[in-house]
């Protein structure tokens, strides 16, 4: 895939005062996080409207990132002795990028290792020059048939994913002109209930982390699990102790479990498995933080078993988890505050050593962002097709042993992405109850659908196409709406996709044909649009 870089910019705050506000202090768990990059890339299709196409997008996106600085104004600058952020006339860089061929063609079997490449930085690296590090960088890439992808790389350094959300609504409500959606964050709460200390102090817990979260030798791979799979697997993890466990328990408990299972064949000598879930603290606290206060407020949930016990099952590992969930409260957290706080962490990690650390565990992060919609972020031209994260993670040192959920938009799936050291992949990829209950980097048959939808309309042709293996052309339904909203639906109530209809189609002209399950739909476009409600085609020609 060739990609062209045309140009790169810093932008910085629109508000000139901003320059002149004091130091931002980071908070306790800041300093004690390294410096790495969370990433996101999101896909949007071409957009037939003239407001939103080629270098106007990035424009805009330019113009609306100045002013979202201007209220994340900490996102401008820089850190400093791993204690403040100052420097706001940095600004974030912003890379543009020219794609030869089409988001079609990318995404109709997306190759995980080409995502790092509409990257604007090394995802989930070890970054050895922490106060070099722009705390938000974009690259905005748009292929040859005009569709986007945006780039997103994020400094974990001050950023967890739910400061992510609060910046990308509000850049996308200042893109789409919306100020009344602005969003207005809390910028200090966090450094005031957990004061930072001094650099030196911090050092040691600091090398702790940076010592089991980041090693060489991993793959990253993507799987989806479809509601069925889950579903069967919370009735799995049923127990008295939780007889009502969510998804992520479930989830992460058989990701967890198959991971232990990988490593106890691998494994010589016994050793605990270790799995640590990060657990939002916002609403755990007492008050709790505004919503969108902004900083790492998130802590570890912590779980341990044994490699050698071949006994323990799903529902032991779900009691495990909801525990340590549970723990994670008030009168925990409340040892983490104020002027005493680094106590209580330090306190808390040489426990964690003295009874895990000492022999050598195999470590599993987990992080679920399935409560945040991604799907949902709209600049002015629609939501994204498909949100990826990560290719290859950072070179020669990334993070490893990491597991992300994330939704995928469509019929309560959930997308689990998972970085491992390459020999344990190699084993979970082959156990079979693994395989029974996810589908290796699948091709979605909706997102598939908008491909054929967007793609060949807006690049200059009215034929629609899309594959619906199985079914016959009484149960497929096509129809517009008053919105000029092209939607397909299958009649048990299964699938269903809209798309958004450029205004030169010719709605009255509508015709659909479906052979051996192959549906095409030809629209033709005129300069005037008859509008003409509720057309619905009943009838679908063709043999099944």
């Amino acid at each position: 895939m060739d990609i062209r870089i045309i140009s790169k910019e810093l932008i910085k705050p629109s508000s000139p005062s901003i320059h002149h506000r004091l130091p931002f202090k980071l908070s306790l768990f800041d300093q004690l996080l390294p410096t790495t990059y969370i990433p996101m890339v999101f896909f949007y299709p071409t957009n037939n409207n003239q407001d939103f196409k080629g270098l106007r997008i990035s424009t805009q996106l330019k113009r609306s990132l100045s002013q979202t600085l201007s209220t994340f104004y900490p996102l401008s600058g820089r850190v400093r002795n791993n204690s403040f952020i100052d420097n706001y006339e940095k600004g974030a860089p912003v890379v543009e990028t020219r794609v030869k061929g089409s988001l079609f063609d990318f995404l109709k079997q997306p190759q995980l290792d080409l995502l790092n490449k509409f990257l604007p930085c090394q995802p989930f690296g070890y970054e050895s020059d922490p106060e070099a590090t722009p705390q938000v960088a974009i690259q905005v890439n748009t292929f040859d048939c005009g569709g986007t992808a945006l780039g997103l790389c994020f400094s974990h350094k001050i950023i967890d994913v739910a400061t992510v959300i609060a910046f990308l609504d509000s850049w996308a409500a200042n893109t789409r002109g919306y100020c009344r959606e602005k969003i207005n964050p809390s910028l200090f709460e966090a450094s005031s209930r957990f004061p930072p200390r001094n650099e030196l102090l911090v050092q040691f817990p600091l090398w702790v982390t940076e010592k089991y979260l980041f090693k060489e030798g991993n793959v990253t791979r993507r799987f989806v699990f479809d509601a069925d799979a889950i579903a069967t697997l919370k009735d799995k993890a049923k127990s008295k102790r939780v007889p009502n466990p969510s998804r992520t328990e479930a989830l992460s408990s058989f990701i967890w479990k198959s991971y232990t299972e990988a490593c106890r064949s691998l494994c010589a000598q016994p050793r605990p498995s270790v799995s640590i879930h990060t657990v939002n603290i916002r609403q755990r606290t007492k008050p709790r933080f505004p919503r969108y206060s902004i900083g790492n407020l998130w802590r570890h949930a912590m779980t341990a078993c044994e490699l050698a016990d071949t006994k323990i099952e799903l529902n032991d590992l779900v009691s495990l988890t909801r525990e340590s969930f549970t723990n994670l409260n008030y009168a925990y957290l409340k040892d983490f505050q104020g002027e005493n706080g680094f106590q209580g962490i330090s306190g808390s990690l040489l426990k964690q050593l003295v009874e895990i650390g000492s022999r050598n565990p195999e470590i599993f992060f987990f992080s679920s962002w399935l409560q945040f919609d991604l799907n949902d972020v709209d600049f002015g031209w629609g939501k994204p097709i498909w949100v990826g994260l990560t290719g290859e993670v950072g070179r020669p040192l990334g993070w490893t042993n990491v597991t992300f959920f994330k939704q995928t938009g469509r019929n309560n799936e959930v997308e689990v992405w998972m970085t491992l050291n390459e020999k344990i992949m190699s084993v979970v990829e082959r156990n079979a109850e693994f395989r029974k209950f996810s589908t290796p980097n699948p091709i979605f048959m909706d997102l598939m659908l908008l491909l054929f939808l967007s793609y060949p309309l807006l690049c200059g042709s009215a034929l629609l196409s899309a594959v619906f293996p199985g079914f016959g052309r009484e149960d497929v339904l096509v129809y517009i709406d008053d919105d000029n909203m092209f939607q397909i639906s299958t009649e048990d109530g299964k699938f269903m996709s809209k798309f958004k209809l450029p205004d030169n189609a010719t709605r009255d002209q509508l015709k659909a044909d479906m052979v051996n399950g192959v549906l095409t739909v030809t629209i033709p476009k005129e300069v005037v649009v008859s509008h003409r409600p509720n057309v619905k085609v009943d009838e679908i020609e063709g043999s099944g």
